[in-house]
């Protein structure tokens, strides 16, 4: 029985929807039809008569209470919704509308439905890691750090070539200033002093004249040839090819190798042999993962993952050159999909650093079961299975903790060369990520589809302002700024996207303004807006009664007359 009824309201729902949206032409006439036949039991003329002579004895003081009344209302209602839309970042006005009276006629049940099911649908796992995350981030805000781009570029054979190509420098003052403090650093020690090649090195990182760094590298292998650091410098920005780059940095991991070898035996026996091993293993490090890295660029794939895997292995504590999103962009080009989750279960936790491959890659994991299927009619009509709610569920994280990654997937806005340092959830890492990331997502039949159909309306579900946050901590303030900064000043920095205001915002902002303008003219020249008043009523009343004229001329007397009689 109560399936019945169900059905039934179903379908009377469907016809309402129905009525609504194809006869809304027929729904006016026959309102002005029986309007018409039943002007006689409803005494419509006498009732506009007393209607006109009562506007004809109204004074202008009733005017003047009336628009001011009325703008009062609107005032009201407008500061409401400014407050609402403020703390939870839309319009009352809108979701009640959406929410109870779309229903009603045959509307979607709740457009947030979807989102919500995926935020409510997600497994108890899942809700505690993201609420624990959540209070954890909360407690205090973190400032915009700058990071070092764990997919940077080579300067000699990569960056120099974009400049010699297109005549603009890919990489700012700023930007290569940082570089030389981290070269600085990880190359160098206190026990380096006294050392003629090290000094040279140290003066080489501060330069900023590229060809005044690279005479002091080759002047610091003329003092010591086995100096790993100076060639680390040549490799990087006096090679024109990957192939050179390569050549060099395998020297310089022998001379690296040879060092952290002796720097192990001894690295017990004072703190400065602990700062020189420090050193030596950030030196091996480097060069190992930048080999790695010119194996990937090679072709040389699975040889690539071997020599991450050996430094992750060897060096477990050392998160300095975060070498697993290194890994995971090597991984993903092999399609080995499961290694790629082996990595997210050990990096994605709540105790370490986030990032947008971490996100996005995890997202791109997900959609990789149902995009191929995925349609948005299809699912707008039957609702989200369990899979796609956890996939726009993993999109939704993801567009939360970078929102400006998706427009670069999407190829809405243009790529450029990343930088060598990246502010984390802002557009630097954005352009880094899906550099490297976008023909992974290619690859992947409907993935950008899914992102494409799901990214706008999760990123609406974010909290509002961006002083709040929901999986995450707050969206920082700085990153704009930070941007400007790492990013060429040919490249239209991302900003944060912006909601826009709630059309009923703007509607009653409008009508507030009208109102109270109203009311103002009122209480200035009563009888001038008197006037105006009883004409513009007398407008309204023209047409209808022109409509009733005309229903007169056209049906017949008798019939309306035994119309009316019923």
């Amino acid at each position: 029985m109560a399936g019945f009824l169900s059905r039934c309201i179903e379908k009377i729902k469907s016809w309402i929807h129905w009525s609504w949206t194809y006869l809304l032409a027929v729904w006016v006439v026959l309102v002005v039809f029986v309007v018409y036949i039943l002007r006689g039991p409803l005494k419509l003329s006498e009732n506009l008569s007393y209607a006109t002579m009562f506007l004809n004895t109204l004074t202008p003081k009733f005017y003047v209470a009336l628009t001011g009344t009325s703008s009062l209302i609107s005032g009201l209602i407008l500061i409401f919704e400014w407050w609402y839309f403020k703390k939870y970042g839309t319009s009352f006005i809108e979701q009640v509308s959406l929410n109870h009276i779309s229903p009603l006629l045959g509307g979607n049940e709740n457009p947030n439905q979807e989102n919500n099911n995926t935020t409510s649908s997600s497994t108890p796992s899942s809700s505690s890691s993201s609420s624990s995350s959540n209070s954890t981030h909360q407690q205090s805000m973190p400032e915009c750090k700058v990071w070092r781009n764990p997919l940077n570029l080579f300067r000699g054979s990569e960056y120099q070539r974009f400049s010699w190509a297109k005549g603009k420098e890919p990489l700012t003052y700023y930007d290569m200033n940082l570089s030389a403090q981290d070269h600085q650093t990880f190359f160098t020690c206190e026990a380096d002093a006294g050392k003629p090649e090290y000094e040279v090195m140290q003066r080489a990182w501060r330069e900023r004249n590229p060809a005044s760094r690279i005479k002091a590298a080759k002047d610091a292998l003329e003092k010591n040839p086995d100096c790993p650091t100076a060639m680390i410098l040549l490799a990087e920005e006096d090679t024109g090819s990957i192939v050179d780059a390569e050549k060099m940095f395998k020297q310089a991991y022998k001379a690296a190798e040879v060092n952290y070898k002796k720097s192990i035996q001894v690295q017990h026996q004072s703190s400065t042999n602990e700062a020189i091993h420090r050193r030596d293993v950030n030196v091996l490090v480097y060069v190992k993962r930048r080999l790695a890295m010119c194996a990937r660029k090679l072709g040389r794939t699975r040889e690539a993952i071997k020599m991450m895997r050996e430094l992750m292995k060897e060096f477990p504590m050392l998160n300095l050159f975060n070498i697993h999103e290194n890994l995971i962009d090597a991984l993903l080009e092999l399609q080995a999909y499961a290694d790629v989750q082996a990595v997210l279960a050990k990096y994605d936790d709540i105790s370490l650093p986030k990032s947008a491959t971490i996100c996005y890659t995890a997202a791109l994991l997900k959609a990789r079961a149902v995009a191929d299927k995925f349609s948005p009619d299809i699912a707008s009509k039957r609702g989200l299975s369990t899979a796609e709610m956890t996939a726009v569920e993993a999109i939704h994280r993801a567009v939360e903790f970078n929102p400006h990654v998706p427009k670069y997937l999407l190829e809405m806005k243009s790529l450029i060369l990343p930088p060598e340092h990246i502010l984390k959830r802002g557009d630097s890492e954005a352009i880094a990520y899906a550099f490297f990331h976008l023909q992974h997502w290619k690859r992947v039949e409907g993935a950008l589809n899914l992102l494409h159909c799901t990214w706008e309306g999760t990123f609406r579900m974010i909290p509002y302002p961006l002083e709040k946050g929901h999986l995450f901590y707050p969206y920082p303030t700085c990153t704009e700024n930070a941007d400007r900064e790492l990013l060429p000043p040919f490249h239209d920095v991302s900003v944060y996207p912006k909601k826009e205001l709630p059309f009923f915002i703007l509607f009653t902002a409008g009508l507030c303004s009208f109102t109270a303008l109203l009311a103002l003219l009122t209480h200035q020249y009563p009888e001038p807006m008197g006037v105006i008043a009883k004409t513009v009523l007398t407008w309204l009343y023209m047409p209808i009664s022109y409509i009733l004229e005309k229903l007169e001329a056209i049906l017949p007397s008798n019939l309306l007359h035994q119309l009316s009689r019923i």
